[in-house]
């Protein structure tokens, strides 16, 4: 298998979508100049917009969302499979969908994915959220190849964000196969800096694989605050680039399948997994069976 450049684009989207294209354009051109052949953006590429009003006006179907088509452009022009980390869809029901897209060298979409767990929290600071009242949440994983002739055989699994903390999904597909991990987010300052290095690496370790996590980061249009720090990890929970800041950028690092292969052997934990009951057991019947004893 043969080793290749990923590149993560950090990004401060904005509410408009057609700015947001614009900058996606020059990063992702910045990105293929310094020889990344898969290259992937953040969550809510197209848009950071709270308000349910301002949402619905922004946001349109595939077919017509303007960072889908600057997406499948620029990945035929640059030769390079480009990873649109998600942006809002509207689907034929009428209702958004949190969407990953993987485009093909030749502009083809390879696969795509809507983003399962909902980011439905109460953070101290007073923040809160409710992503299931704007969005509906996907139902599938989804593991595909990326193969061309500068890259041979890496398996690429799907997630966003929030589907972080649930190690369920990338056990799931490292099982299928997946050696490289996708974690495209928009986490807020005060949960990336408690818990996005250590939650990315750990994916990273538990599962043999490389992470890549491309990362929105700032003060954005829309009031939120979110972390940015970018990452890059490989298969044995190394840091191999992060952008350490919150600043749009880009961040470049090498991905060999082979290291993958190699920390599977080290550790087989995938192939050492077995099924277990989980047996609960209140107080009050532990003291019950003591007593009839």
């Amino acid at each position: 298998m043969g080793a290749f450049k990923a590149a993560a684009i950090q990004m401060r989207s904005g509410t408009s979508p057609e700015r947001n294209a614009v900058d996606l354009e020059r990063l992702v051109r910045e990105a293929a100049g310094q020889g990344a052949t898969y290259i992937q953006s953040p969550e809510m590429t197209g848009a950071l917009v709270r308000d349910s009003q301002a949402r619905a006006a922004a946001f349109t179907s595939e077919d017509k969302d303007i960072i889908v088509s600057t997406a499948r452009k620029l990945a035929k022009d640059l030769g390079v499979f480009l990873h649109i980390g998600s942006t809002a869809i509207l689907r034929a029901d009428g209702k958004l969908a949190n969407r990953a897209l993987l485009f093909g060298p030749d502009g083809a979409t390879i696969a795509a994915y809507d983003k399962i767990h909902m980011f439905d929290v109460d953070l101290d600071n007073g923040e809160s959220w409710r992503e299931s009242a704007a969005y509906e949440p996907g139902t599938e994983a989804v593991v595909t190849e990326i193969s061309s002739a500068g890259i041979d055989g890496a398996k690429l699994g799907f997630a966003v964000c929030y589907d972080l903390r649930f190690p369920q999904l990338f056990r799931a597909e490292a099982m299928a196969g997946a050696d490289l991990l996708s974690v495209p987010a928009a986490f807020t300052r005060q949960t990336g800096e408690a818990h996005w290095h250590v939650l990315l690496r750990a994916r990273a370790i538990e599962n043999g694989a490389y992470v890549v996590a491309a990362a929105q980061g700032g003060l954005h249009e829309d009031g939120r605050e979110t972390y940015g720090h970018s990452l890059i990890v490989d298969p044995w929970g190394r840091v191999v680039a992060e952008a350490a800041h919150d600043k749009p950028a880009v961040i470049i690092a090498e991905i060999d399948p082979a290291q993958s292969a190699a920390a599977r052997k080290k550790i087989p934990n995938l192939k050492n997994s077995r099924d277990f009951a989980v047996n609960a057991t209140s107080v009050e019947a532990q003291s019950l069976r003591g007593a009839a004893s």
